[in-house]
């Protein structure tokens, strides 16, 4: 995969670096928050190699990209400058179309998504120095134990200067002003004056001290009214001084302001969240953790299981521990368990591939692609790990088991789970694993034979798009040219059959004709390619070419545009073949049915060569 060419055309198809407010990504997602999600062309990201979903969801129009999302998001802040700390005060505000609840759930996400990482790397730390510990392997004496506490620790110790950070990106604030307010929070003399419990006033007006290490609310709600202030600030102040009026303005009455006033509201407000959380858990553990494990696969789908990322670290930053995380592990192993079953009961080569591949990183916590490619799209085996998971969660709870940090629950954090209830949440973990499998392959699935469609795989298509009424039809051949099998196209995004079925012409001319009688349904701006809907219910993708999409529409002039009705015969676009070759460009021609799953049989040319109006598929 070339990561360069990904976030480049990510980033166009979204529309372009003016149209993004902001991006963040998670464990496999670009998260971004747009002006005009009207301006996203949903089809080509979709076509897109390394893309495996879109979707909207919680304020956010999110492209899932698997493993490897960090690495496009890099890239992206090398060719844009939608990661640069200065561009926050040039930019305009989002479209206001989402609702309070989005618009939350995209502030916490934000905030959260770049520490969770950093995160999850000293929870493990501190859960194998607690194995090492606990088994006599080392002690807190050593010199070699107190380095690498240190290490674990710093990160939870200087929380509020790192969620500083993040919040006033997100807010559009003084990074370094923020950063500044944090570190005044825990400023040596500050936390001393809160161990000798001395009498503090500022001003003559009492200042009720509080500990603000590894604290999550009060540093947050300082930073947003840092963040309306210094805008307020900014239209009154002469850009000549402002640079240094605002910022003094900004640390005399913040820092006082949070010390007095939103530092122990944020307080009083995190413990009593933990202390809802120890209730509920304390009332019936095993409902508790049933209900969380069964529904958190269903908020991960639509985003929504963010709102609870600020839950679980306050929970373990007050009270040390958070059952509310354990609670969400065997909704992971389950998803595990069901593409394994998947991957041993179908017949399709394809899809086995598939479930293969996305077992494993189910088993290291990615499962948005065994969801979205597998489980989600098979339907069945999604509600076979919904209820195992439900039974390994009730599994957790009932034990007590907790976390101790914060991350992907995955077979690498395990030692974040360590501690009481460890031995409960691993035989969660199993049951929700095994249970899972059992079920799905139980119960079965709808699975299409190898030789019935090859589009059983393809993750990358909405489901909306397998719902259209279709019938028999033939697909003729839209150019001339040598016929090639799909899977001998130099593309794995077509030669692995993920988009759909059908077949590959390498042209001889350089026109592109209908095929059907139906109705453009997409087209781009390239020229390289468009989708066609038939009046019989077929989804026809033509692509002229591979990685021509990088021509930016040179060599192309297409004569149809979306929504517009067409003839079989008719000419859709044209093209410059010998142009686009000495370009560097193969023109070799993908025709796919990308619904092709929604077909019994799809029986092929097998000629060498076609010409236009050649029968070149049939579809029954």
């Amino acid at each position: 995969m070339n990561i360069k060419w990904l976030a480049e055309n990510v980033l166009r198809l979204v529309g372009g670096e003016d149209n993004v407010v902001t991006v963040v990504h998670c464990a496999t997602r670009l998260r971004f928050s747009l002006r005009d999600i009207n301006k996203v062309d949903v089809a080509g990201l979709e076509q897109l190699e390394g893309v495996i979903a879109t979707m909207k969801a919680s304020g956010q129009f999110q492209v899932v990209i698997g493993n490897r999302v960090a690495e496009v998001y890099r890239q992206i802040g090398e060719i844009s400058t939608l990661l640069d700390d200065s561009r926050g005060s040039q930019q305009g505000s989002r479209s206001n179309n989402t609702n309070v609840f989005s618009k939350m759930i995209d502030i916490i996400s934000s905030i959260f998504t770049p520490l969770l990482g950093a995160m999850a790397a000293s929870g493990v730390l501190k859960g194998l120095l607690s194995i090492a510990l606990a088994e006599g392997w080392m002690s807190k004496t050593e010199s070699t134990y107190v380095i690498l506490a240190a290490a674990a620790d710093s990160l939870f110790y200087f929380l509020p200067i790192m969620l500083a950070i993040t919040t006033a990106r997100k807010f559009q604030g003084n990074i370094f002003v923020a950063v500044s307010i944090a570190g005044a929070l825990i400023y040596p003399s500050i936390i001393e004056l809160f161990n000798t419990k001395a009498d503090v006033s500022f001003a003559g007006i009492p200042v009720v001290l509080m500990k603000y290490t590894s604290t999550v609310i009060p540093i947050i709600l300082s930073i947003w009214v840092m963040c309306q202030l210094e805008r307020l600030f900014n239209k009154f102040i002469h850009e000549t001084v402002r640079s240094i009026v605002t910022p003094f303005l900004l640390l005399v009455i913040m820092v006082p302001l949070t010390l007095i006033t939103i530092g122990p509201i944020g307080i009083y407000t995190s413990e009593l969240a933990a202390s809802f959380f120890v209730t509920i858990f304390g009332f019936n553990s095993i409902l508790a953790g049933a209900l969380i494990a069964a529904v958190w696969q269903i908020l991960v789908i639509f985003g929504m299981h963010w709102a609870f990322t600020p839950v679980i670290i306050n929970d373990i930053t007050t009270i040390g521990r958070s059952t509310l995380k354990a609670a969400t592990v065997p909704a992971v192993f389950a998803q595990a368990g069901a593409v394994l079953a998947v991957m041993l009961k179908t017949k399709n080569k394809k899809m086995k591939a598939l479930a293969g591949s996305t077992f494993i990183t189910a088993l290291f916590g990615i499962t948005e692609p065994a969801v979205y490619g597998v489980t989600l799209k098979l339907k069945k085996p999604f509600v076979c790990a919904v209820i195992a998971a439900a039974v390994g969660g009730g599994i957790v709870g009932y034990s007590n088991s907790a976390a101790i940090s914060t991350g992907i629950p995955s077979l690498l954090t395990l030692p974040i789970f360590y501690g009481e209830g460890f031995g409960g949440l691993i035989l969660g973990i199993c049951v929700s694993f095994v249970l899972a499998a059992v079920l799905t392959y139980i119960v079965g699935f709808e699975d299409i034979p190898e030789e019935g469609s090859a589009g059983a795989v393809a993750d990358n298509k909405p489901a909306a798009s397998q719902s259209t009424a279709v019938s028999a039809e033939q697909i003729v051949a839209p150019m001339s040219g040598t016929i090639v099998p799909l899977e001998q196209v130099n593309d794995k995004v077509f030669s692995s059959g993920v988009v759909g079925d059908g077949l590959a012409i390498r042209p001889d001319g350089n026109k592109v004709f209908s095929p059907v009688d139906g109705t453009v349904s997409a087209s781009f701006d390239s020229g390289h390619a468009l989708q066609i809907l038939s009046q019989h219910g077929a989804e026809i993708l033509i692509h002229v070419g591979l990685d021509t999409v990088q021509l930016n529409g040179e060599h192309y002039q297409i004569h149809v545009a979306e929504n517009q009705q067409v003839k079989r015969g008719d000419l859709l676009l044209e093209f410059d073949r010998e142009a686009i070759e000495q370009a560097g460009y193969d023109t070799i021609t993908p025709v796919i049915i990308a619904n092709a799953d929604s077909y019994q049989l799809l029986q092929k040319q097998t000629q060498p060569q076609a010409r236009v109006g050649d029968t070149l598929l049939s579809l029954s």
